[in-house]
């Protein structure tokens, strides 16, 4: 594993004074991915080359050590350019900001493969009965414990960046009285996987969000996470929940600035000859486009606000990350839609960008922590302390 300041070279350097080219790089090619719905390979391949993709590697392995705040700076700037690329990116990020639990010789081959090509990660988690486990259940995904380790046996669904992984974090239920529960560290070569392309979805349709199903694959005894017997959620030291609930939040930040920038071009541009001056002279839109500047700054704001308390350490409440998530993906998803109705059915068109950053924009409803859940908690927490 390397640790030397000569090992560290090995891993590309995160460029992150180049972000505003590596978003122009993603654009390029964001439509042609969103209508073919294939794995933006070409646009991992930007990430990791400019050092992105393992921006969260710790200093003790000879990352940069990059914390949630240059993530979600990163993940902004990577979902206003292609943000399938940057939701595929972004689990990679969290399994190795999460790394500290892994066996060492297993992360050390994450690392060596990643210092020469782009070697994606992800939690598969979602079954189709079960739905998402933060909403409670044991999986029906069951390992089953042999002479030489485990086998693995199920059906994964939603597994972003599934035909692209290099490694999967699948959980499962064990096979012992009484159960235990965790993720179980599988390459995506293993025998007896098979990745089934069913995504077909509104949005982010180059994620690759496909089915995963597992038939007896092979599993190392110690390739293993927090194996334990199932409980309720215990405390979370590593912010590991805050990284995704930011992170996510970022993306659609993201999504909605390069609406945002889509639209003031379209309003400088577009000169109606009833009129004979841009629409961008009319105090109507100029006061939209103050609306909608106004909302995602704010919500930008709290989102990096609430990722350098987590990265100072500071002692996070539980249901911050959260809200900030449900306030940035609202603001987001307001103002592609405020977009929309602004220019009416050129936003609405294909030529157009906009209605991809529409169906985009929507997918951040979807994402765990959801916002019924949040608001919930945030509520009852609040009554809590005030009865």
């Amino acid at each position: 594993m390397p640790t030397s300041a000569a090992d560290a070279q090995t891993l590309p350097p995160p460029r992150l004074s180049h972000l505003v080219e590596v978003t122009a790089a993603l654009a390029a090619h964001a439509e042609q991915h969103d209508r073919t719905a294939d794995l933006p390979r070409a646009g991992l391949a930007v990430v990791h080359e400019a050092g992105l993709l393992t921006l969260t590697v710790g200093t003790a392995h000879g990352g940069p050590g990059g914390g949630l705040a240059d993530t979600v700076r990163t993940l902004t700037a990577l979902g206003q350019g292609d943000p399938s690329v940057a939701l595929i990116s972004a689990m990679t990020l969290f399994a190795h900001a999460g790394s500290a639990a892994w066996p060492a010789d297993l992360y050390a081959q994450v690392l060596a493969e990643s210092a020469r090509r782009p070697t994606l990660i992800n939690a598969l988690r979602v079954e189709p009965d079960l739905g998402t486990p933060a909403r409670g259940g044991l999986p029906a995904t069951t390992a089953r414990r042999t002479a030489e380790g485990w086998e693995l046996t199920g059906h994964k669904i939603f597994s972003t960046g599934a035909a692209g992984l290099r490694w999967m974090q699948v959980w499962a239920r064990t096979d012992e009285d009484p159960v235990r529960t965790g993720a179980f560290l599988v390459r995506a070569d293993s025998p007896g996987i098979t990745v089934e392309r069913t995504w077909d979805h509104l949005g982010l349709r180059a994620s690759r969000s496909d089915d995963v199903t597992f038939d007896r694959v092979p599993v190392p005894f110690g390739a293993t996470l927090d194996l334990a017997e199932p409980g309720p959620p215990g405390a979370d030291p590593g912010g590991l929940r805050a990284w995704n609930a930011l992170g996510i939040a970022a993306i659609y930040l993201g999504v909605a600035a390069a609406a945002r920038d889509w639209l003031t071009g379209y309003l400088r541009e577009r000169v109606p000859t009833s009129l004979g001056q841009p629409l961008a002279s009319l105090p109507r839109f100029q006061s939209e486009v103050g609306l909608i500047s106004a909302r995602l700054f704010t919500a930008t704001t709290l989102v990096d606000a609430v990722a350098q308390a987590v990265d100072r350490g500071e002692q996070v409440g539980s249901a911050q990350p959260g809200i900030a998530k449900t306030v940035a993906t609202t603001a987001a998803i307001d103002a592609v839609q405020r977009a929309v109705a602004l220019v009416g059915n050129a936003g609405l068109s294909r030529r157009n960008p906009l209605e991809r950053h529409l169906r985009d924009v929507l997918c951040g409803r979807v994402h765990t922590p959801q916002d019924d859940v949040v608001l919930t908690s945030a509520g009852r927490a609040f009554l809590e302390r005030t009865t």
